[in-house]
């Protein structure tokens, strides 16, 4: 029997499994926190991994590890490998004056030139998230560090790298699906747009910092390392796969196909379709990145996500339990409360000022019920705006997954298909982005991607609600700092 480990590095925390790379069946998993907030220090994602791999039995017997991480999250390397500042998340909103900035310059003053110009060079406008934006910040906020940038690697790639042994820049590797989320690598070319990394940082092209090679989809990135110091890797020795950016590992980990569309809510909401071609949105609100198979994956992104639902069930002071009963027990609509759920800024659309509002609120509808009911119908209806956004690019909806961490709560998984106006698929719950991450260590020890069984998938149906997004649609646009 061959073992295969997957990874995911991810905000919140670091869960690994070690499935048959045969049959997809879980032997083992562990999993560690990572600390909360938008910078945080790589050596705790590298802390957090020797505890997930300790708490999974060790690594010693894996054939293959594959690495899905967080995307855009900036780790700038100097020229020792040592790494300059706390790598900023893709959640830290500090770049978003940069981004507007770096669409500009590149629309000579025009913001609606900049805009078609950034789509038509790598398939998105730069928002805050997208490491471009945070290398701006840097060159600009602190130019010290900035100008002892030799390397910028993603999280995934810094894992991996580290792994691998970090013996030298040379060995930073990365994939298609990660990379295509930075903002200087086009998914219309499959290379670095080495003149929109000059832009971002003021240097000329020959003095760039040093970027990961991209690997294809089933390419080893190397061997962990002999005397790797992680707990439980032993001799090491293992293949180390390309890694992928977390929701193209999740899709991976799915197994969606052409038609399918998986809506994840955890930290943040992502709504995401597989594409045979790259995708180029000018209104911004859909990145066109890649996936990690060799296709591509356009998706809407957005920063809010199951946290609004810990948040108000926290106001409320009741469990998640109590807050899904109280949601389901008022009406459609919520007796016309209306919750605009920006509480940490926004990405879709680009508002990352925006604060969360309530709207509607009469003597009627002043109960925990209510509110309840609002936060769960605000969530979906962000999303489901995500979801509108994928399908005016022309990109057909066959079946609609519901996955993530938020997708545990009984009360979004029966809100959702009232709002999206269909059918929910919902898998059993799952470490999605770990499970791709181990179908592709499992693909890149074999040479062929393994078909693994899924048991347990729910079929979730709702009568349509349209006052609910009637209501959000009115008043979305009410929210202080839009």
């Amino acid at each position: 029997m061959t073992l295969v480990a997957g990874v995911d590095t991810s905000t919140q925390s670091c869960k690994i499994v070690i499935r048959d790379a045969a049959t997809g069946a879980l032997r083992r998993s562990g999993r560690a926190a990572h600390p909360e907030g938008a910078e945080v220090d790589p050596a705790a994602w590298w802390s957090a991994f020797q505890q997930a791999a300790d708490a999974a039995g060790g690594l010693d017997d894996v054939a293959a590890v594959a690495v899905g991480g967080q995307q855009h999250g900036m780790v700038a390397l100097d020229a020792e490998g040592q790494v300059i500042r706390p790598a900023l998340l893709w959640n830290d909103t500090r770049s978003a004056g940069a981004a507007e900035q770096l669409i500009r310059e590149l629309g000579d003053g025009d913001r609606a030139a900049g805009a078609r110009a950034w789509v038509g060079a790598i398939g998105s406008v730069p928002v805050a998230s997208l490491t471009v934006t945070k290398l701006r910040w840097l060159a600009e906020t602190e130019p010290e560090g900035a100008a002892r940038l030799a390397a910028v690697a993603l999280p995934h790639d810094w894992l991996t790298w580290r792994l691998a042994g970090a013996a030298g820049l040379d060995g930073l590797v990365t994939d298609r699906s990660d990379v295509s989320g930075t903002g200087y690598w086009s998914p219309f070319d499959e290379a670095y747009r080495l003149d929109l990394l000059a832009a971002a940082l003021g240097r000329p092209v020959g003095d760039l910092p040093k970027l990961p090679r991209v690997l294809g989809p089933s390419e080893s990135g190397g061997r962990v390392a002999a005397a790797g110091p992680g707990a439980g890797l032993g001799a090491g020795g293992a293949i180390l796969g390309p890694g992928a950016g977390d929701n193209a590992a999740a899709a991976l980990g799915l197994g969606l196909r052409k038609g399918d569309v998986a809506v994840s809510i955890g930290t943040s909401g992502v709504v995401s379709a597989i594409s045979s071609k790259p995708i180029a949105d000018e209104s911004g609100l859909v990145t066109g990145f890649a996936d990690a198979t060799g296709r591509y994956l356009p998706l809407a992104c957005t920063l809010n996500g199951a946290r609004v639902i810990e948040a108000v069930a926290g106001f409320l002071g009741v469990s998640y339990q109590e807050f899904d009963r109280l949601a389901l027990s008022a009406p459609p609509g919520a007796g016309g409360l209306v919750m605009v759920p920006y509480l940490e800024g926004e990405r879709t659309p680009n508002k990352p000022h925006a604060s969360g509002a309530w709207h509607g609120w009469r003597l009627g509808n002043s109960t925990p019920a209510h509110a309840a009911r609002a936060a769960v119908e605000g969530l979906c209806c962000l999303l489901a705006d995500g979801l509108s956004a994928i399908e005016r690019q022309g990109l057909e909806v066959s079946r609609l997954f519901l996955i993530g961490g938020g997708a545990n709560s009984e009360a979004v998984r029966q809100i959702a298909p009232t709002v999206f106006g269909r059918e929910v698929v919902v898998p059993p719950p799952g470490e999605y982005v770990a499970d791709g991450a181990a179908r592709q260590a499992a693909w890149t020890a074999t040479g062929e991607l393994p078909v693994w069984p899924r048991e347990g998938t729910q079929v979730v149906a709702g009568k349509p609600a349209p006052v609910v997004r009637q209501q959000y649609d009115e008043v979305k646009e009410l929210t202080l700092g839009a």
